[in-house]
């Protein structure tokens, strides 16, 4: 890997880092939630919501060794940094404890209560 593609690396985990502050095993239980399965766009409107199917997804990649990471991996913690700036942009006013905005959030594994 050249120092560009390391340093890269580099700044996609770290940006993952900041962006996911839930652990692993808070997601997990999250994903279980009715709260949880109540959020996200569905395709064909029916089925799991992208943001569900993502929060998976962050699971195993926050249970995965670092070295073990491949580029797709790599590329979906692109997507979750992107989607969790671009979502705390749009808080609405208010208590937002019990939002859908909040739990899209969390879906994606960043709970902005923490």
């Amino acid at each position: 890997m050249s120092g560009d593609g390391a340093k890269d690396r580099q700044e996609t985990l770290d940006g993952f880092g900041e962006a996911v502050n839930m652990t692993a095993g808070e997601l997990e239980k999250w994903l279980k939630t009715d709260d949880s399965k109540s959020v996200g766009q569905k395709k064909d409107g029916g089925g799991e919501s992208t943001g569900h199917a993502s929060g998976r997804r962050i699971v195993e990649l926050l249970r995965a060794k670092k070295g073990d990471l491949d580029e797709d991996d790599l590329a979906h913690m692109r997507k979750v940094t992107g989607y969790v700036h671009r979502h705390l942009k749009q808080r609405p006013s208010g208590d937002t404890t019990d939002t859908a905005w909040r739990y899209s959030l969390m879906n994606w594994g960043h709970d902005p209560e923490k």
